[in-house]
């Protein structure tokens, strides 16, 4: 199928295709906002704005400092942190040093942590100090030999700085005690930048940006592998998307974006910030959006035009008592994604703010964004949209087939100059997912109609998804299933109002004595919060399974 369908639901000015080539990288689109913009605000953060020309000179001294380590060329440096300003800095640092960003979810168990060091092979983490205690509980069995240590008030100033910090860890107590000997403080180490040569790497289309991971079948955490031309392609599709509603902000106002969602998520990090370093807007940075109230409140000071969220969010938020302390007027494009935007939530949102979830659609694996609903429509559809500029979509059957025309359900295929290089290191995992002629075949199951609209229908991989967070259900069966006391265990999808989904477990058990507290208990000490059962059962028959003994998860749902 060449023919595109799906270009005459394009509003009107967005192109049928980009041109990624403009740029050779990240960096060179980062240091042409840094100079173009140079006066305006890049971001905002508790109640204290950092300009484009501080954060170009903030990642400057900390490119030079990275460098100053000895790190070889394509050196991995993970990032853990929440949305604070170090992170933009951060981020921007080790790109310009010519090494390659390695994203960790900040509230990851030293497990989880373990993998993701030792499979990228990291040799430098710049990580908030609130989460020093997991580094330190696997440090020992990872490649980290450099720590920079962030704290939540360093880019704050001194005396509003000091007073954050001592709250974070005195009064609201949430950095545990830790002991990382050697560890430099992030503004310690921008002092030392600041006085070192930074040698700038000639980077290339086809170098590789940063590491995401994401799980995927097998339930072993991947890094897809998204190269500098991968999420410039992505950026350049979400500003010719978002362009019919953001060409409406009035002249001389500057475009301004709430970023809610994780930047260590990658939805955040192409569509808030990368996307906000392209236009020279501004990205209002919220470091916990699950506290809704503090969220509404900072919210309530800003004029802001983008709002990216996951359903949960847009829900939370609508239903909030503050709401509308907040001006939602400004408001042009309300992007959905992460997981699937429910209606009520949608026609809330609509009658309380007057612009529409656009629901779009994306993998870590496509730099995230692959298909979208025009900007431009008011009423929800339902649907995950079309698909982007330049980027084609098929619906195959088992054998590999395009069956897009029929109208019937098959795997949603990806090809696209956002699409990934491969699975970090693993050839015969990347096989598996891309197709002879460069189709990524994402394990969702959709279809598409006589428009070229793409509707998800199921999924094949019994991937469970909490509040815009893929939990693969072998992983967790993997962890509970070595607890004492546990014959055998199976884990699958609940449909629930808040999250989506949530993570029901059901055991079969060799010792009676087990109890649901201590299954809680175990869960907590080795998945990370959004993985952990929200619902336990104790089974007294065998689990249902397979010719092979395959545990059929799907006769678990249907019971659930």
């Amino acid at each position: 199928m060449t023919d595109r369908p799906w270009l005459a639901a394009y509003p009107q000015g967005v192109p049928a295709d980009i041109d990624p080539s403009q740029y050779q990288s990240l960096v060179q689109l980062m240091e042409e906002a840094f100079t173009k913009y140079a006066n305006r605000t890049a971001y905002t953060f508790m109640g204290k704005d950092t300009t484009f020309a501080q954060a170009d000179a903030q990642s400057r001294q900390m490119a030079a400092y990275l460098q100053s380590l000895g790190l070889a060329r394509g050196a991995r440096v993970a990032l853990m942190m929440p949305n604070i300003p170090q992170y933009p800095v951060a981020m921007a640092a080790v790109l310009r040093a010519g090494y390659v960003v390695v994203n960790v979810n900040p509230l990851y168990t030293p497990r989880e942590l373990e993998h993701q060091l030792k499979d990228s092979g990291a040799q430098a983490i710049v990580i908030l100090e609130n989460f020093a205690t997991t580094l330190q509980a696997c440090l020992a069995s990872t490649p980290i030999k450099h720590i920079v240590l962030c704290a939540m008030g360093d880019r704050l100033g001194f005396l509003k700085g000091t007073i954050v910090n001592y709250a974070v860890r005195n009064v609201k107590k949430m950095v545990p005690h830790f002991e990382l000997p050697g560890a430099v403080r992030f503004n310690d180490a921008l002092d030392k930048g600041a006085g070192m040569p930074l040698s700038k790497p000639d980077l290339k289309p086809d170098d590789i940006a940063l590491l995401q991971y994401t799980g995927g079948t097998t339930g072993v955490s991947k890094g897809a592998v998204l190269l500098h031309r991968n999420v410039i392609a992505n950026v350049l599709q979400s500003e010719a998307w978002n362009e019919p509603v953001m060409s409406q902000v009035p002249q001389g106002e500057q475009q301004t974006s709430v970023c809610a969602l994780p930047l260590y998520h990658i939805f955040a990090f192409t569509v808030n910030m990368m996307l906000s370093m392209r236009t020279g807007g501004k990205t209002i940075l919220i470091p916990n959006p699950r506290d809704l109230a503090a969220t509404l409140k900072e919210l309530s000071k800003h004029t802001f035009h983008s709002f990216p969220a996951v359903n949960t969010l847009f829900n939370g938020l609508a239903h909030h008592p503050d709401f509308n302390t907040v001006n939602w007027k400004n408001l042009k494009v309300s992007v959905g994604g992460g997981m699937a935007v429910q209606a009520a939530v949608a026609q809330l949102w609509l009658e309380k703010t007057g612009c529409p979830i656009c629901e779009g659609y994306g993998l870590s694996e496509t730099s995230p964004s692959a298909t979208c609903n025009p900007v431009t429509v008011k009423e929800f559809s339902g649907t995950i949209g079309v698909p982007i500029p330049s980027t084609w979509l098929r619906i195959l059957d088992n054998d590999g087939n395009d069956i897009s025309a029929s109208g019937e359900p098959g795997e949603i295929a990806i090809k696209g100059p956002q699409v990934m290089a491969g699975y970090w290191q693993r050839p015969d995992e990347t096989a598996k997912v891309m197709t002879a002629d460069g189709y990524f075949k994402t394990g969702d199951i959709g279809t598409m109609d006589e428009r070229g609209y793409f509707k998800i229908v199921d999924r094949k991989k019994d991937m469970i998804l909490v509040s815009g967070f893929n939990v693969y259900p072998n992983e967790v069966e993997g962890v509970v299933a070595q607890m004492p006391g546990v014959l055998e265990c199976a884990v699958v999808g609940v449909p629930d109002e808040k999250t989506g989904e949530a993570v029901k477990l059901v055991i079969v058990r060799s010792d009676p004595s087990l109890t649901e507290e201590k299954v809680r208990e175990y869960c907590h000490q080795y998945l990370t919060g959004y993985k952990r059962p929200k619902y336990v059962e104790f089974s007294t028959a065998d689990l249902p399974k397979s010719a092979v003994g395959k545990i059929l998860r799907r006769e678990l749902r249907e019971t659930a």
